[in-house]
């Protein structure tokens, strides 16, 4: 080894490589505002040791925590990338290819199929991070093909929302979905299969009044916010100050508006329960 490489080899050990660096090791939880370690959040299921604040995942990251080895993903409808040709600040189009670059996903929607603790199970995730999981053409194409694969496997079909409700740039041609999807959810009744929803940080707006509020069980991470409206319009609007803890999943299990609040660690057990009882409770009737 000539002294050269013994030289640069000594200084790797001292300067960490970009990949390493404190900027990817450290993540400011955005519920107790301290740094975390990055690889103990992830170990965590991205939930925060010390507060126990939820972060906002991908659907990878909830296909790889949820299904049992060797799921498989669905490819993406093909829709009318920007039927309106609408343009605000930027075209749409450059939305679009923005978000797909920072994401890696085509859309704000991604189904996959595989087996929950053994039992048949397709699951639909709405992505946050693709430009606020807004519902347009393609999350709703998604929706209805998560649904007839459903159908097709005779499994249920389950859905995590998260959304700042109907993509503006398509117009009323996001509006339309939530029709399309609420009789693709009667059709998912109609084969005798349950639909499972599990609200996540945030939910609201016209996603919030479709399909994140029909499901035969509706269960919600802790502390997620979710609301059809913003709270400040109304309040200007009842011109009354609203409780705290408003538009939370923990007020919404309060009043009866969904099921259960569940952890994130113990959500894979408690939908493995879940289909067992329900796919046999269908079956049976």
């Amino acid at each position: 080894m000539s002294w050269l490489t013994r030289v640069r080899n000594a200084i790797s050990l001292v300067i960490p490589n970009k990949a390493e660096s404190p900027d990817n090791l450290w993540h400011k939880c955005k519920g107790c505002g301290q740094m975390v370690f990055v690889k103990e959040l992830q170990e965590h299921q991205s939930v925060c040791p010390i507060c126990d604040h939820h972060e906002r995942i991908g659907a990878r990251a909830r296909f790889d925590q949820l299904f049992d080895p060797g799921y498989t993903l669905f490819a993406n409808p093909k829709v009318a990338e920007d039927p309106l040709k609408f343009r605000d600040q930027k075209p749409y189009p450059a939305r679009i290819k923005a978000a797909r670059a920072s994401t890696g996903e085509q859309d704000a929607f991604l189904n996959a199929s595989g087996t929950i603790l053994g039992q048949r199970a397709v699951i639909g995730v709405q992505d946050f991070a693709f430009m606020g999981g807004s519902m347009g053409q393609a999350v709703g194409e998604a929706f209805i093909a998560g649904v007839e694969a459903a159908i097709g496997a005779h499994a249920p079909y389950i859905v995590f929302t998260a959304s700042g409700g109907a993509r503006m740039q398509e117009g009323i041609l996001s509006l339309m979905q939530m029709p399309r999807t609420t009789v693709a959810i009667s059709m998912l009744h109609d084969a005798g299969l349950p639909y499972i929803v599990v609200l996540t940080d945030p939910t609201s707006g016209g996603v919030m009044a479709a399909y994140a509020m029909l499901g035969d069980v509706q269960i919600a991470e802790p502390k997620a916010t979710l609301a059809f409206t913003g709270r400040r319009v109304i309040e200007s609007t009842i011109r009354e100050k609203l409780p705290d803890d408003f538009q939370t999943s923990e007020y919404y299990l309060d009043h009866g508006l969904i099921d259960m609040v569940v952890h994130r660690k113990e959500l894979r057990d408690k939908l493995g329960a879940l289909i067992g009882l329900l796919v046999e409770e269908k079956a049976a009737a």
